[in-house]
């Protein structure tokens, strides 16, 4: 009775390990790599896969989702001398989980030995001040070589970013003394540039004033010669309608005396000689007192 138990224990055993052998259940996003034999047989998709026990076995799983990568500073030299550190980070894809077991035994780091590689050969023709300039275009040249490379090896290198680019200690000064004199030189330019377009605005300003003042002056007299021969049209239009005498016009001659003697400096006056005689009839005009003649003596 206990042989026979224990005779079913190990049969029950048994088929439990084979169910669990043959029956295996693929993750999301990952593939199995399955060997018959020790040869490959099929690669696995996510889901459940029915396998030969003691035949079969999934050698790998694979990971298909976007993997990053981040690399030590790996030191590189430049074209003029001068050795920087740079720091890369690699985003790829395992695309044929089959190549990606049998092409290359550890394609981590073989990506990174080939960006090292890359990075080399790249940073080499540049020089320091180009590579700090040019990221883009050292992350383009790195993946596309990264991509031609890693194609066979079932993996696409989706994105290359260099993080940093670290130059020489001494070096570093030098950009800060040079990026701090740029700076205070484009200062020092524009404050002179503003300078300059405020004395331009300043004497545009004055221009137009002055032009604008003369303008009205030049207004203000056209129209005070243009009021003062209004005026003396209109009078002499009054004279000649009036039919003036000599007389009428030495009484008002007469009148306008006191406001020509209110000057201080007025010491001389000169009377025309129309005037003493329009004087004269004017006298005779007057009309004479009773007063006698003085008696003879």
């Amino acid at each position: 009775m206990t042989a026979g138990l224990i005779v079913l224990l190990i049969v029950a055993g048994f088929v439990l390990l084979t169910l669990a052998r043959t029956v295996r259940i693929i993750p999301q996003a990952r593939a199995g790599v399955v060997e018959r034999l020790g040869r490959y047989s099929r690669t696995l998709t996510p889901g459940l896969a029915i396998v030969v026990p003691f035949v079969d076995r999934i050698r790998d799983m694979i990971d298909l989702r976007e993997q990053v990568v981040s690399f030590d500073p790996q030191p590189v030299i430049t074209e003029d001398n001068l050795v920087v550190s740079i720091d890369t980070v690699i985003y790829f894809t395992v695309t044929d989980a089959r190549a990606a077991t049998y092409e290359i035994a550890n394609y981590i780091q073989a990506i990174e030995q080939l960006t090292v590689t890359t990075l080399r050969n790249v940073i080499g023709g540049m020089a320091l001040e180009m590579t700090l300039t040019s990221r883009d275009e050292i992350n383009n040249q790195l993946r596309g070589v990264l991509d031609d490379a890693t194609g066979k090896w079932g993996i696409r290198v989706n994105r290359v970013e260099i993080k940093a680019i670290d130059p020489p200690a001494s070096i570093k000064d030098t950009m800060e003394k040079q990026m701090r004199a740029d700076r205070e030189k484009r200062a020092a330019i524009l404050t002179a540039e503003g300078v300059k377009q405020s004395q331009i605005l300043t004497a545009e300003g004055e221009k137009q004033s002055a032009i604008l003042r003369a303008e009205g002056q030049r207004q203000a007299q056209i129209l005070q010669s243009e009021g003062q021969a209004k005026a003396i049209g209109t009078v002499f239009e009054a004279i000649h309608q009036g039919d003036a005498d000599p007389k009428l016009l030495a009484y008002q001659y007469l009148q306008m005396l006191p406001q020509i003697a209110q000057g201080e400096s007025n010491k001389i006056w000169i009377i025309p000689s129309e005037f003493q005689q329009a004087l004269g009839q004017l006298a005779q005009a007057l009309p004479r007192g009773n007063a006698q003649p003085p008696p003879e003596s």
